[in-house]
């Protein structure tokens, strides 16, 4: 007797890779980790926290990393598509429960990254006590830079963030007012999930957040860094 027919296995998914600044070399994406509320000056905006809580993350999934230089389809699903600036740390050397003071040692590089996010969604996830997946990890929502490699977290300590859309500049800070430095996020994520060479982390947005639309044009830039630009483009089907 013959054995019924199945369909075939899927190919497996194309890994997902960012340019490093200067090289031509890639960096292999792993996963994308992101720290919620890490700016006094959004929390007070967005009016939702007290102001010391301890640092909380959520992901978004490696296949929602998009390079520069993108067009990015508006999503489905939403009316209050948004972005926020944020600096990204790439991590170079796995390991858990790291010191604050080792973090340097796990980090491969920086870049500049945009968590884009479906404000409605996440609001109305937050109203339910729902998971926030819907507002925040859905196709094409991490936008990230190239990597430029780094000897240590000290060298964004006195940078500047810097995002404008088509032009006019909607948020700038500097990138020590974090409530967290990347160090001690490194340190603290690292207590909850074992980082693993490719791992991102987005560090979070300061204040300025605002609403995107089709033909929006997006320039992020951080000191040091190589700068991110992106265009909205029109939903997906």
């Amino acid at each position: 007797m013959s054995e019924p027919s199945s369909p075939p296995v899927p190919a497996a998914p194309e890994p997902v890779t960012l340019p490093i600044a200067s090289s031509t070399r890639v960096f292999p994406v792993r996963r994308v980790y992101c720290v919620g509320r890490n700016y006094v000056s959004h929390i007070r905006e967005m009016a939702e926290a007290d102001e010391r809580d301890d640092p909380f993350f959520f992901q978004k999934p490696r296949d929602a990393v998009v390079r520069g230089a993108t067009v990015v389809p508006y999503p489905p699903a939403t009316n209050d598509f948004e972005y926020e600036g944020e600096l990204v740390v790439a991590i170079g050397v796995g390991g858990s429960a790291i010191p604050v003071q080792e973090a340097d040692k796990h980090v491969f590089g920086l870049a500049a990254g945009i968590d884009l996010t479906r404000r409605d969604l996440q609001v109305e996830a937050r109203q339910r006590a729902w998971p926030w997946e819907m507002g925040k990890s859905f196709d094409a929502s991490a936008p990230v830079g190239a990597i430029t490699p780094v000897s240590g977290l000290h060298e964004v300590k006195d940078g500047e963030l810097r995002l404008t859309v088509n032009g006019v500049e909607r948020q700038k800070s500097a990138l020590s007012l974090m409530i967290w430095s990347p160090a001690e996020i490194v340190s603290r994520l690292s207590r909850q999930y074992r980082l693993e060479p490719g791992d991102l982390v987005m560090t979070g947005t300061p204040a300025g957040v605002g609403a995107l639309a089709p033909g929006d044009a997006i320039h992020l830039e951080i000191t040091g860094l190589e700068p991110l630009d992106i265009t909205i483009g029109t939903t997906r089907d």
